[in-house]
């Protein structure tokens, strides 16, 4: 029982840490643009639209936040193999990988703009990058921060057999595929397209036709953090969190079943995956009873 109250608390501080960590990779996100809009952001000078907004997309966020995950845990690995304290090794591993975060802002930002100035005039502002930089890096480390300690804690009390290197890789994916999905549906149109009406989405005609104006000077993507992360950071953080601890409460529920039942490890593997399917049609027939009812209660678009 002691070990299944061990397992319980690092499963509920796990879930903790996936939603702080959830949030903070919208948000920095949302200040880098390194999300569905970016392409908005990068049509913006060849529809005359000049702008202060920083872009930094190369790649998705799961690719880039599964490099600065894997980064964190491999470093915090070798650290703690040499006999380092596994908290100072975790926050070492999180500190490189804000150093390889911010040279990849930087030459993601500097590489985009600069191919359009020539052929679209869009200036490259040093004062954006730099007043961009911590954000990115900050919000980047305290979610970096977060996984690898979560991988910590899934590969030495919750029994995952897999190396923290690859569960940190695992957690990177997964957190910047939801804050591509979850998080943009609160950014983009809404912020980037405030002169539109709002619900209809973005026509092909309007692509890269952005409000380039806030409400006193010139927007950044300054402006956007502040709009998404009331809404769309939190519901990031809530989403990452559930399906680490909806997933872990399912492996511990059902080591407890399985041993009721007789202790076989094969046992407790097929109640786990029963309540996993249990827990995923619980959660559509929820989401289509939402949808139902959002739709009956609103109704269709209107002219």
């Amino acid at each position: 029982m002691d070990t299944t109250l061990i397992a319980l608390g690092a499963l509920a501080l796990s879930g903790a840490l996936a939603t702080v960590a959830g949030c903070a990779e919208d948000a920095e996100s949302d200040v880098g643009s390194q999300s569905n809009p970016n392409s908005q952001v990068q049509l913006a000078p060849q529809m005359g639209n000049i702008h202060r907004y920083y872009n930094k997309a190369i790649s998705g966020e799961p690719v880039s936040y599964g490099l600065f995950v894997s980064v964190a845990g491999a470093i915090a690995y070798a650290l703690m193999q040499a006999g380092i304290n596994p908290i100072l090794a975790m926050i070492l591993g999180a500190g490189a990988a804000a150093f390889v975060h911010g040279a990849y802002a930087v030459s993601a930002y500097l590489g985009r703009i600069v191919g359009q100035s020539k052929n679209f005039g869009q200036p490259v502002y040093w004062d954006v990058v730099m007043s961009h930089l911590g954000p990115i890096v900050g919000h980047g480390f305290i979610a970096v921060f977060c996984m690898v300690l979560m991988a910590y804690l899934a590969n030495t009390l919750l029994g995952d057999p897999f190396p923290l290197p690859l569960i940190a890789f695992i957690f990177g994916i997964t957190v910047g595929a939801i804050g591509s999905s979850t998080g943009d549906v609160h950014y983009g149109a809404e912020r980037e397209y405030q002169k539109y009406p709002f619900g209809g989405g973005v026509p092909v005609a309007n692509h890269g036709d952005i409000d380039v104006e806030a409400d006193y000077g010139i927007r950044n993507s300054m402006d956007s953090s502040y709009f998404c992360v009331r809404v769309g950071s939190v519901l990031t953080g809530l989403c990452f969190g559930l399906i680490v601890f909806l997933d872990g409460w399912r492996g511990v529920l059902g080591n407890i079943l399985g041993g009721l039942s007789g202790g076989s490890a094969i046992n407790a593997s097929i109640i786990s995956i029963v309540i996993g399917l249990i827990i995923v049609a619980a959660m559509a027939i929820i989401n289509r009873k939402i949808e139902v009812f959002a739709r009956n209660k609103f109704g269709p678009y209107t002219k």
